[in-house]
């Protein structure tokens, strides 16, 4: 068996802050190639991929998941050096340790345990590891999606590794995101001296009913699976340092996170009609929407039911089906198959100190090698 906690300490050690590959990829397609896998390097626009199958026949049982990682801050601040990976009051510290690569060796090492033990296998296991997540997410996993659309490959269910849990290892489960949909405000008038009002053109007015229509809409009260959509002004910028100017232009910015009662497309139109209901002669606004994600919900289902008794079984509680927090490439599994998250907890992911605990990886472990074997024993 190879040992996660080993491999989540070596994939640690690869210094793969986005978009660097750091080595966490070759180490991955070395191990996986030597357990008989057939590994696809799928690299673009300098970011790099990897999609390995062991199998050719249906169903194809996929987990996916990221080996990049966010900036470490001042490393000064660390207890430990951020990829030292070191071991200490039984956890294991370093950037990404949370976030995802234990994830990645728990998944990794479950599926080439399966596959010395299940030659005969009659279906597939892949793993989908993309090297953009924390970035744009622009060549990661959509790249890999398209290549594995011209070829033709089918994966029926996948299980992303994020970290989901909140309390203990396995007590939550993702199975949809809400959307996320950011404005980005200009409102230009006419500068001029504020004595004078009338020789200018105040933006800043327009801009702050704007603002308030916004923030004062309530957008939803939720559903079944969702919490209330939620819209958040992040910043308004006027530049202007002294008192006695009427400024030119102010800029403000607004990002929406919402459940599947919206689309980006309907949320535009609503924002434009709010900007229509301000508009004042003199005075122009414009929007600059971006829509980075749509809210989805992976219907409960055989294959959450069977995720959901693993967990059970191994960890003795009933895990929560759960739709909160932020974006993950999940968004983009969501459209080829049926598509769950789960992993280990998510309580230092990003932070300084960044850790979790060996017994939990082992335990994650144990969990994605129960749910390979119910799987197929299920076909």
């Amino acid at each position: 068996m190879v040992d996660p906690v080993k491999l989540t300490q070596d994939l640690i050690r690869c210094q793969t802050v986005t978009p660097n590959e750091g080595g966490a990829l070759v180490l991955l397609e070395g191990l996986l190639s030597e357990a008989g896998f057939v590994c696809h390097r799928i690299d673009v626009n300098g970011i790099c991929n990897l999609y390995a199958r062991w199998g050719e026949a249906q169903p194809n049982l996929c987990f996916a998941g990221h080996t990049d990682v966010v900036p470490t801050g001042d490393p000064a601040s660390w207890t430990y050096p951020p990829f030292s990976a070191m071991i200490a009051d039984d956890r294991v510290w370093g950037r990404g340790a949370c976030d995802m690569k234990s994830g990645v060796a728990a998944f990794v090492c479950a599926v080439i345990s399966y596959t010395q033990n299940n030659a005969d296998n009659k279906g597939s296991l892949s793993l989908l590891i993309t090297g953009d997540e924390e970035a744009d997410a622009e060549f990661g996993t959509r790249a890999l999606i398209d290549w594995l659309k011209a070829r033709g490959e089918k994966i029926d269910h996948c299980i992303v590794g994020e970290p989901t849990s909140v309390e203990s290892v396995g007590d939550t489960i993702k199975i949809g995101r809400r959307g996320s949909f950011t404005g980005y405000l200009t409102v230009t008038g006419q500068q001029g001296h504020v004595a004078y009002p009338h020789k200018a053109a105040n933006p800043l007015p327009v801009l702050v009913k704007l603002c308030d229509r916004l923030a004062s809409k309530q957008l939803d009260e939720g559903t079944p699976h969702f919490a209330p959509s939620t819209l958040a002004l992040t910043t308004i910028d006027v530049g202007n340092t002294v008192t006695n100017i009427i400024p030119a232009k102010a800029t403000a910015t607004f990002n929406i996170r919402f459940n599947d009662l919206h689309t980006s497309a309907t949320l535009l139109a609503w924002v434009e009609s709010e900007i229509k209901a301000v508009e004042t002669k003199g005075v122009q606004i414009d929007l600059r929407p971006v829509a980075s994600s749509e809210s989805f919900l992976t219907p409960e289902s055989n294959f959450t039911k069977l995720v959901q008794e693993v967990v059970e079984r191994q960890t003795g509680l009933r895990p929560k089906l759960d739709t909160g927090g932020g974006t993950s490439d999940a968004r983009f599994m969501t459209h080829v198959c049926p598509t769950l998250e789960l992993g280990l907890l998510s309580a230092t992911l990003h932070k300084i100190n960044e850790n979790v605990l060996t017994k939990d990886i082992y335990t994650l472990y144990s969990i994605y090698c129960s749910i390979i074997e119910d799987y197929f024993a299920n076909q």
